[in-house]
């Protein structure tokens, strides 16, 4: 669970995600993989309407709970739109992935299905970890002493991945996973159902600029980014 108001990643990105968004009054905006709902305040300041989709019972009913009046929240597979009654085809002006694609294990359905619900001419949002720099268990940081350095230790990257990331220590089951891709990948997947990138934003960790960190930590984290946001245009 994130809160009310998201996680400091969710802060810091949201008015970035948003402004790619570019939502008006009248327009309406899915939220794919909404989570805990924390976009929908965001949206429903903009005068449009909002809707949430997301596989977890228990996220929608925390979102319904912190967010209800914001907007719409419905239990739902990304990887399978057309499924939910309540979502018609090329309805939505945009579409957006909030730090949620990497945890779908077929990406390439949930951005055909986000494909499905958008209108001509409708925008889709990509908000991600840098899939070049941040690989679950495939990346960290390193220190060269001599050269009083740090850098960033990449031990696979085109491989496509499946990551645990969670287990109950009771049952060992795996709770969490994330999927990795490589950033042609997206880039591939969204041209293919003709939403064509006409954005491409690799942001820095928000805590790049905090005067407590030594000089090389600072410019280690403005050096990496930590997210990395697509933005397309469906034909």
């Amino acid at each position: 669970m994130v809160g009310e108001s998201g996680s400091q990643h969710h802060q810091f990105l949201i008015p970035k995600v948003v402004e790619q968004l570019s939502p008006q009054n009248g327009h309406h905006v899915l939220d794919i993989g909404c989570g805990q709902g924390v976009l929908a305040p965001h949206i429903a300041k903009k005068k449009a309407t909002y809707t949430g989709i997301d596989i977890s019972p228990t996220l929608i009913k925390q979102a319904r709970k912190h967010h209800g009046t914001k907007g719409r929240f419905i239990v739902g597979n990304a990887h399978d739109l057309r499924s939910i009654p309540e979502l018609t085809a090329g309805t939505y002006n945009s579409a957006v992935f909030l730090l949620s694609i990497q945890d779908m294990r077929y990406p390439e359905k949930a951005i055909i299905s986000a494909g499905w619900a958008l209108k001509p001419g409708g925008t889709l949002v990509l908000c991600m970890l840098h899939p070049a720099f941040r690989i679950p268990r495939q990346s960290g940081w390193g220190f060269d002493e001599k050269r009083k350095l740090i850098y960033r230790r990449i031990d696979s990257y085109l491989s496509r991945l499946d990551v645990p990331l969670r287990k109950d220590y009771q049952t060992k089951e795996t709770l969490t996973r994330s999927y990795h891709r490589p950033v042609g990948f997206y880039v591939n997947a969204l041209s293919s159902r003709n939403i064509h990138t006409t954005g491409f934003e690799e942001l820095p960790s928000p805590k790049s600029n905090n005067e407590v960190l030594s000089k090389p930590e600072r410019r280690a984290l403005c050096e990496f980014p930590l997210f990395l946001i697509i933005t397309a245009k469906k034909a």
